[in-house]
């Protein structure tokens, strides 16, 4: 429950940003193309995949503490660099620094919850890490649309992150222990499930396992690259189509929460339905979902329709998230776990990348409508891909 607590922190330095700095973009910083606009969601997406890597495989290396406690010290700057920033290549810095942070913190506590819960618990332990992580992201990003609408877009949203990050480093050093052991005593009893996840597989091979041999992993890797994909669309160019539709940076924010919250909170129950009932058709079921309600956004004018969007968004979205975790717990062999997680984390979080460059330039040539039914497409299509690929792996 601390790392659950630590989680919900990290969320919310992330959820500082949601709101706010799709609208800086273009009234403080005067921005006019989506594309450029966009930079800060690709770069944050780019550093975070990347590190994601890293993390699994330095907490394999190190332990799992020293990352964590890493990851918080690396996003001592962040606030600063929002607040003060005189041009937007500060901003994209800032959000280059925020994705490496986010890398080390949010991996390592996935990795933690997995070392503690063992397989049975699995999906109900990611279920918990996860909605605390996004309710976390839509507690603040209500938060920060309240402090923008009534005191400006700076300093003022950014304070409660910079709030976050102390009390979150505090946790982390004093009160946060060590699990690598937990995992070493669960790979000594591990039965692998086929031939080629055995104990002994080089950083390489786990990469390769995981991404493209093993149908199960990179499955779950794709999938969780649109649905990152989609989200990085959500967080970048939502809040742009709500103010063109004539919406009060209020009622924005409402709908920049009730996304990430809806997501959020359902994953207390999605995660522990993965482990009664499997993964794979949770995963399936939850990309249609997220299609049907990107169709909706593309299609839909004003704030009703788009609130039953962001709903079904969310919901979509809750099925999917802690079910594909597990399934990388299901297959990837304790001594290799932490390394798999990062792979698997390095293919969904540059979903935020593609996401923020595919949108932005179809936005820009064709309309934020038309990005959103393109990227509407591809998640029905990813969803269609994990039906004929994935095997059950839960067991």
């Amino acid at each position: 429950m601390l790392l659950v607590a630590v989680n919900a922190l990290v969320g919310g330095t992330l959820g500082q940003e949601r709101t706010v700095l799709p609208l800086l973009a273009g009234q403080v910083f005067h921005l006019d193309h989506y594309t450029s606009a966009l930079t800060y969601i690709l770069a944050f997406g780019l550093a975070k995949a990347a590190t994601n890597y890293f993390a699994g495989t330095l907490s394999d290396r190190y332990g799992r503490k020293p990352v964590l406690v890493a990851g918080w010290l690396i996003a001592l700057p962040v606030p600063l660099l929002l607040i003060f920033g005189p041009s937007w290549g500060w901003i994209v810095a800032a959000n280059v620094i925020l994705g490496i942070s986010q890398g080390l913190t949010w991996s390592t506590t996935v990795i933690m919850k997995m070392d503690l819960v063992g397989p049975s618990r699995r999906g109900m332990a990611m279920g918990f890490n996860e909605a605390a992580g996004y309710l976390g992201v839509a507690g603040t990003a209500v938060a920060t649309g309240y402090i923008a609408a009534n005191y400006g877009l700076r300093p003022g949203p950014f304070l409660l992150g910079a709030a976050y990050i102390g009390l979150g480093l505090g946790l982390s050093v004093l009160s946060v222990k060590e699990t690598r052991h937990h995992a070493t005593l669960e790979a000594a009893n591990h039965t692998a499930a086929h031939a080629d996840a055995h104990a002994e597989l080089s950083s390489r091979q786990v990469f390769t396992l995981t991404s493209f041999r093993d149908k199960s992993l990179s499955s779950v890797s794709q999938a969780g690259m649109v649905n990152n994909l989609n989200d990085g669309l959500a967080w970048g160019l939502f809040p742009v189509l709500f103010a063109a539709g004539g919406l009060t940076i209020e009622k924005i924010g409402v709908l920049a929460a009730v996304y990430p919250a809806v997501w959020g909170a359902g994953q207390l129950a999605t995660g522990a339905l993965s482990d009664r009932y499997g993964r794979k058709w949770l995963i399936v079921n939850g990309l249609l979902v997220q299609a049907a309600a990107l169709g909706m956004v593309a299609a839909g004018t004003g704030f009703g329709i788009w609130l039953i969007a962001a709903v079904l968004l969310g919901a979509g979205t809750a099925m999917v998230y802690p079910a594909l975790l597990a399934a990388i717990g299901d297959v990837a062999h304790p001594a290799w776990r932490a390394r798999s997680v990062g792979v698997y984390r390095l293919w969904r979080d540059g979903g935020f990348a593609v996401g923020a460059l595919l949108s932005g330039l179809l936005a820009d040539a064709y309309g934020i409508p038309a990005a959103v039914a393109v990227v509407a497409a591809l998640t029905a299509a990813s969803g269609i891909v994990v039906a004929a690929r994935m095997r059950g792996t839960d067991h």
